[in-house]
C-alpha cells in the first residue's frame, strides 16, 4: 500500500518530536555573577537593602494614609510639615524593620542551605523560625515562640505561592 494506491504517505517521525535546543554553557561572567550571588555575604546585604527600599516605599505609602488629627490653629503650611515628619519617621521606622528581616531571613536561609547542602522548602521554614524569632525576641521567651511559628507559618505560605521548589 502507498502512495500507489492513493493512500496519503504517513509522515515522517522526524516532523512528530519537538526540537531538542542545544545546551549552551554558561560564559565566564555569568559563572562569576553566579560565584558572587551565591555568598551568603552577598546575598544577605543586598536582600537588607532591598528590605530597607521595600519598607521605606511602604512607610511613605501608609504615612501618607494615616489621619492625624490636625490643630485648628495651625496654618495649612505647619500642618503640611507636621504630616512630612510624620511620614518620614514612619519610613524610616519601616525601612530599619524591613531591612533587618530581610538581612536575616536571608542570611538563615543562605546558611541552612549551604550546611544541608539542599535547596527545598525546610529551608524556608526554619529561615522563618529564626527570623520571626530574632524579631520578636525582645517581649520574652513566648512572644519568640509564637514570632517563630508565625513567621515559619508565613514563609511556607509565600513558598507555596511563588512555587519555588517543585
Amino acid at each position: 500500500m502507498g502512495a500507489a494506491d492513493g493512500d496519503p504517505q504517513e509522515a515522517p517521525l522526524e516532523t512528530e518530536r519537538p526540537q531538542i535546543e542545544p545546551l549552551r554553557l554558561p560564559t565566564p561572567e555569568e559563572i562569576r555573577g553566579q560565584d558572587i550571588w551565591n555568598n551568603c555575604a552577598v546575598r544577605s546585604v543586598v536582600s537588607g537593602i532591598m528590605g530597607g527600599g521595600l519598607g521605606m516605599a511602604m512607610g511613605l505609602f501608609f504615612g501618607a494614609l494615616d489621619n492625624p488629627i490636625m490643630q485648628e490653629e495651625m496654618t495649612t503650611r505647619q500642618q503640611i510639615v507636621y504630616t512630612a515628619k510624620q511620614m518620614g519617621r514612619r519610613s524610616y521606622s519601616s525601612a530599619k524593620a524591613f531591612a533587618v528581616m530581610g538581612f536575616v531571613f536571608s542570611a538563615a536561609e543562605c546558611v541552612i542551605e549551604k550546611a544541608r547542602a539542599k535547596h527545598d522548602t525546610t529551608n524556608t521554614v526554619v529561615a522563618g523560625c529564626v527570623t520571626g524569632g530574632a524579631i520578636s525576641a525582645r517581649g520574652g521567651p513566648k512572644a519568640a515562640c509564637a514570632g517563630c511559628a508565625g513567621f515559619a507559618a508565613f514563609s511556607v505560605v509565600i513558598e507555596k505561592f511563588l512555587d519555588r521548589h517543585t
